[in-house]
């Protein structure tokens, strides 16, 4: 494993910007790594993204028993709340009607749970995969199938999310050209609609499928992007390492955050046996000035 060698760029790098203008970063929980972190979020009012529920033994279950827990919890709580929403074998492309309602009513129900907890985002799954983008000059028609299926499939959700004031964001998991998922969203012509990006899976999609740097996402992206999973990889597997444990480059993602967008939400996506230690990255980032 690379050990922060992509953090090395001097702190000078970072000396034109206080402390107050780096972007506060927050984390992407569920229960125990929220109990965990709870005074390090409440210290600095860091926003949080709950991923409890997105299987469907969840959302087929007491997920009204999650939230209840989550409650007292989040009393007093001043970061901006989201959720992860149902993704596990949900396609937003698919051409079957009949699969298209699934996937509508999973989604609903996603937006059931934010409107439970005071959530106002949800995370969603990009359609978009290699095959697609080397195959779209190839099938003149296709790109307009998608887009067609992805309308159908996502119409009720996004009544809904609008009439709540939630937004969904689309998050790259296979995509190759940040620009087709930036179509997509502009396609809805609406506010309840934004970018995602997951740093890990750009950087993934850059080694396995010839896509570009991480910070070019970013740009892409520009003030739609709304959400950003942060999280390192070798670009071998979707490791979910903190920062500066793989070979991401991480201060040109933050200078295209500073210089492209307009306040996204910023969540840490590790896996849980690495949550204990976001407090101390995110301190490396500050001395860095990067982020805090």
């Amino acid at each position: 494993m690379a050990t922060r060698q992509c953090l090395s760029r001097s702190i000078e790098l970072g000396k034109a910007m206080t402390e107050s203008d780096l972007p506060v970063l927050g984390a992407a929980l569920q229960l125990p790594g929220y109990e965990m972190l709870i005074d390090w979020i409440r210290a600095a009012d860091r926003d949080v993204e709950l991923q409890d529920f997105y299987e469907p033994r969840v959302m087929d279950g007491d997920w009204r028993a999650i939230v209840e827990r989550y409650r007292p919890l989040l009393d007093g709580h001043r970061g901006r709340l989201g959720i992860h929403g149902p993704f596990i074998g949900l396609d937003l492309a698919s051409g079957d009607p009949d699969v298209q309602a699934v996937v509508s009513r999973r989604l609903l129900q996603g937006l059931e749970i934010c409107e439970a907890l005071g959530a106002n985002q949800m995370v969603v799954h990009s359609p978009f995969n290699h095959w697609h983008h080397n195959n779209f000059g190839n099938f003149d028609w296709l790109k307009g199938v998608m887009f067609e299926a992805v309308h159908a499939t996502l119409k009720p959700v996004i009544e809904r999310a609008e009439a709540t004031g939630c937004v969904l964001v689309i998050e790259n998991i296979e995509d190759v050209d940040p620009l087709e998922r930036l179509r997509l969203v502009e396609s809805f012509n609406s506010a309840a609609v934004r970018i995602s990006l997951d740093t890990g899976h750009a950087h993934l999609s850059r080694g396995m499928s010839g896509a570009p740097p991480v910070d070019y996402f970013v740009k892409a992206a520009g003030g739609l992007l709304h959400h950003v999973h942060v999280q390192d990889t070798d670009g071998h597997a979707d490791r979910h390492w903190l920062p500066g444990d793989g070979t991401i480059s991480w201060h040109a993602f933050f200078e295209a955050i500073a210089a492209y967008t307009d306040d996204p939400r910023l969540v840490i996506e590790v896996f849980p046996d690495r949550i204990a230690g976001i407090p101390d990255c995110v301190k490396r980032l500050e001395a860095l000035g990067l982020a805090r």
